[in-house]
């Protein structure tokens, strides 16, 4: 198996920096838009042969060196028992929002196995064709509730802030309910055979870095505590995080996922003993190659003096970019790397 993806979230010495690419397998490939043409999103998550082909699409085509399982943040949310629909232009809805304790006092704490058990089954498929490692993942609870109180993606988050300023009991009820769950949740792909987990943090950059403080990372530095006894790598992504970067790296996970709006080289002086991963800005693909490839080598530059780099893009792969730029971009990080 290439490892080389492994040793760099453990800052370990590597042959060249290893890449992969959020939401790497998705809309931008006409493979998986013949796959999604047949299913609706959901039925394409809860399928795990389906999640198979479309997680390994990207290793064959783009060759990166990692796989991300095919899933979406929000399964798991369905599964403490509030309804969860897809909207074509529209994205996630939830149709009936928590706006109170007996709302929340509604749903459970999902036993993974039972609940989402064909995550499991998908991983456990995975392992046996990939000849580089799977990361599996979880949304952060942050982000995971905004979607249960907005009822679906926001721009401000007005309800989501509303309630932490001025009924933070609640909010933190319901962010105690999400983490236990996103514990369970993490541990059980951990144990189907998981080999690294990201926890994504979408939402993290409307915080102030205090109520961030507050209000968002004692979760996550509990669920990766609760991870420790796993063994595996922990990345987290606090996308337009750039004001949160100390703070995110006081989370305890392996690697810091930074998105394009800083420099990676100051990110890397500003932190510490932590590997980090990114950035290139998603819609940078569409430049010349050329061009692309002198921006990689900008970054693998100013990366030199990470305990750890993974190549990745400052946030997920745009639905239109155009496949071949992605394989591009996989060959320049390899071969700019290698030198």
């Amino acid at each position: 198996m290439n490892d080389t993806f492994l040793k760099a979230c453990r800052g370990e010495k590597t042959d060249y920096t290893p890449i992969w690419i959020m939401r790497q397998a998705g809309r931008y490939l006409p493979e998986y838009q013949k796959v999604r043409g047949k299913v609706t999103f959901l039925e394409l998550c809860k399928t795990p042969e389906l999640c198979v082909e479309v997680t390994l699409q990207p290793i064959d085509i783009l060759h990166v060196d990692a796989a991300i399982l095919f899933s979406d943040i929000l399964i798991p949310l369905e599964a403490m028992g509030t309804p969860l629909e897809f909207h074509e232009g529209r994205g996630p809805v939830f149709p009936e929002p928590i706006k109170n304790q007996a709302d929340l006092d509604k749903l459970r704490v999902p036993d993974p196995h039972e609940h989402t058990g064909f995550v499991m089954d998908t991983i456990g498929l995975l392992r046996k064709e990939l000849n580089v490692p799977l990361i599996g993942f979880s949304g952060a609870p942050f982000t995971c509730a905004t979607y249960m109180i907005e009822g679906g993606s926001s721009k401000v988050f007005w309800e989501t802030k509303k309630m932490m300023f001025t009924n933070p009991e609640l909010f933190h009820n319901i962010m105690r309910k999400i983490t236990d769950t996103t514990t369970l949740y993490l541990k059980a792909q951990a144990k189907a055979g998981a080999q690294a987990l990201q926890i994504f943090d979408s939402w993290a950059g409307v915080l102030a870095p205090c109520d961030f403080e507050a209000f968002a990372l004692p979760y996550v530095q509990e669920i990766i505590r609760d991870l420790q006894d796993t063994g595996l790598p922990i990345i987290y992504f606090a996308n337009n995080g750039a004001t949160l970067l100390e703070l995110s790296e006081s989370s305890g996970a392996n690697v810091l996922g930074l998105d394009w709006r800083i420099n990676i080289g100051d990110a890397i002086k500003r932190l510490g003993n932590v590997a980090v991963q990114g950035n290139l800005d998603p819609f940078s693909l569409l430049l010349p190659k050329d061009e692309l490839k002198k921006r990689i080598g900008r970054i693998l530059d100013d990366a030199k003096d990470a305990k750890g780099h993974i190549f990745n893009l400052g946030h997920g792969i745009h639905q239109f970019t155009p496949p071949e730029q992605a394989k591009a971009a996989v060959e320049f990080v390899h071969e700019l790397s290698q030198k």
